[in-house]
């Protein structure tokens, strides 16, 4: 089935267009280009829009108690679609309909889409109704720490936005078929609309002076058809490769049963960064609403690139991956080797740009946060505390995106199981580093951290106890270290060595580093010499944050131009060529 994107040498839209600069090397002979350049693309504007969002929610609602009400109750829905959409579809849907539609065996294929949409339907269905009745059991979960009107709000936010997990389930499941028919763009771009429908929500019910817990309320209706509009969006692209598909539960099919054997251990393994991050949330709830805001802010952040490059890589490799690995025509020993030429690729891809992303978070991550956030109700000390919880998320960040290619090649290899026993690993580790981090080692650690780097606490109320929510993202970058380290053993001993070149990592560390220096030294000198004020509307903007990122950016880029990396003369190369055109 071909490609329905834009024919080949066509002009790009500028996000495909550096999207594709971004990620040169993976070609699948797609007519649009590469296709971890299409999810990268669609990835990055939903992306935007989400920061957009987040940056008019943190206007109207800033880190109150309606905010971190709502970013609790959202959890719920976020976790359940990210794992039934990562997990079912990407690591067990897609690999069987990929390899059945390579043998040509399309009406099995059709079939075994249509069962696998019957069954989620009727599951989702029961767990909507099931959430909606037990909600704040549920909310003890997602919030245990909170009482009084913090959880009553939670409550209440919950049971509007459970309709809209079912919606985004069956959202995932166009994902998992346009994904397996190269189909990368659309259903990466879709949670563009949800996000759009929230931004148009708060800018219509805030800018009428509503309650912020009104706000909040209004905010998750906008949600719900939010939902709505991005399975919309999907179903039409989705129709043209329906044929022969009919709704049924034809569990007795052997590529069916095939797809919900392995749905268990994905459910777990393939779900693992939503976990970490569910895990986060509730320990949170512990620190005060204001560390449950202040840490849904951050992670929007520093997901970014897990997403934009881990994301975009592992999600593009796997229906290739699985189609490689199904190809009998070859050895097994041709299989591997290809899967370790990719696997080195993708590798040096996510190095290149999640390293300076490190960086940047630990050294100018305030002037990110600022850049992003400060408007209306969130204020300095709000970016202080955000940017501190950001810097933990530094630890990890590598680890994570790394993670994800390395659980696409088992995947691939049709072994669940490894992924499954290191992510359980890294889930155990992730609540019992977080809980020692944010309360016994709290006192003795942060403190000291924050002295020894000359950093001020937040005037924030409850700021000593809020303050643990830096270690729990630190505590989580440890254990996604420790999962990708067996990750890469493991892997190694079946397909061969898959590690890239220490001078290659260095170049790019010391690029980082020196670059990271020179925005700071421009932050001290020439942006400080301006005045400026916090914005006080949603869209008005202070220049100087943007200017130090640019700064960064731009040096960064030189750096690694001069060190000759092959893929930053790719990057240079392809910008200037596609903005030629």
């Amino acid at each position: 089935m071909e490609n329905s994107g834009p024919p080949q040498n066509a002009p790009l839209a500028p996000s495909q267009a550096l999207a594709e600069a971004a990620l040169p090397s993976l070609k699948t002979g797609s007519r649009g280009g590469s296709a971890a350049a299409l999810v990268a693309a669609g990835i990055l504007l939903s992306r935007i829009s989400g920061l957009v969002r987040d940056r008019v929610f943190a206007h109207y609602l800033g880190n109150s108690l309606a905010a971190g009400a709502f970013k609790a109750a959202l959890r719920i829905p976020n976790f359940l679609q990210n794992l039934f959409g990562e997990g079912v579809l990407s690591a067990s849907f897609i690999p069987v309909y990929s390899r059945l539609m390579a043998k040509g065996e399309n009406a099995t294929a059709a079939r075994v889409a249509g069962a696998v949409l019957s069954i989620l339907f009727s599951v989702t269905t029961v767990i909507v109704a099931f959430g909606v009745l037990l909600t704040p059991s549920f909310v003890n979960f997602v919030a245990p720490g909170f009482d009084g009107e913090a959880r009553l709000l939670t409550i209440h936010l919950v049971r509007i936005l459970f309709p809209g997990v079912g919606i985004l389930v069956l959202s995932a499941w166009c994902l998992g078929i346009l994904n397996s028919h190269r189909q990368f763009f659309i259903s990466y771009v879709a949670p563009v609309f949800w996000n759009v429908a929230m931004i148009g929500t708060l800018i219509w019910q805030g800018g009428q002076g509503l309650r912020a817990e009104s706000l909040a309320i209004a905010l998750a209706w906008g949600s719900v058809v939010g939902s709505l509009l991005q399975l919309g969006v999907q179903v039409p692209f989705v129709l043209r490769h329906s044929e022969g598909m009919r709704m049924g539960f034809q569990t007795s099919l052997g590529p069916v049963r095939e797809v919900f054997k392995h749905l268990g251990p994905v459910l777990v393994s393939r779900g693992v960064v939503q976990t970490s991050a569910y895990i986060d949330g509730m320990i949170a709830s512990f620190l005060g609403v204001g560390a449950v805001a202040s840490l849904a802010y951050a992670q929007t952040i520093y997901l970014l690139p897990i997403g934009l490059f881990g994301m975009s890589v592992a999600a593009a490799e796997l229906p290739a991956m699985s189609s490689a690995m199904g190809d009998a025509l070859v050895s097994e020993e041709v299989r591997f080797r290809k899967l370790q030429d990719r696997l080195i690729k993708g590798r040096r891809q996510i190095a290149y740009f999640v390293i300076p992303s490190v960086v940047a978070f630990l050294l100018i991550g305030k002037y990110l946060v600022a850049a992003l956030y400060q408007t209306g109700r969130f204020g300095a000390d709000d970016t202080l505390y955000v940017w501190y919880i950001l810097m933990g998320s530094v630890v990890g960040l590598l680890a994570a995106t790394w993670g994800r290619l390395y659980s696409s090649a088992f995947y691939a290899l049709q072994d669940t199981k490894t992924p499954l026993r290191f992510a359980i690993i890294r889930v155990l580790l992730t609540a019992a580093l977080g809980v020692a981090f944010a309360f016994p080692l709290r006192p003795f650690i942060l403190p000291f951290l924050c002295d020894f780097l000359r950093l001020p606490l937040p005037t924030i109320p409850g700021i000593q106890l809020g303050i643990g929510a830096v270690g729990l993202t630190a505590s989580a970058g440890l254990a996604g270290w420790i999962e990708f380290l067996f990750l890469e053993r493991a892997l190694t001993r079946r397909i061969g060595t898959t590690k890239i070149p220490k001078k290659f990592q260095l170049e790019i560390w010391a690029s980082a580093l020196i670059a990271g220096g020179i925005a700071l030294l421009f932050a001290g000198g020439p942006m400080s010499r301006l005045t400026g004020n916090v914005p006080v509307t949603v869209f008005s903007y202070d220049v100087r944050p943007i200017v130090v990122i640019g700064v960064y950016g731009i040096f960064f880029l030189g750096f690694t131009l001069f060190f000759k990396i092959p893929e930053a003369l790719a990057f240079s190369g392809r910008v200037t060529r596609r903005f030629r055109k």
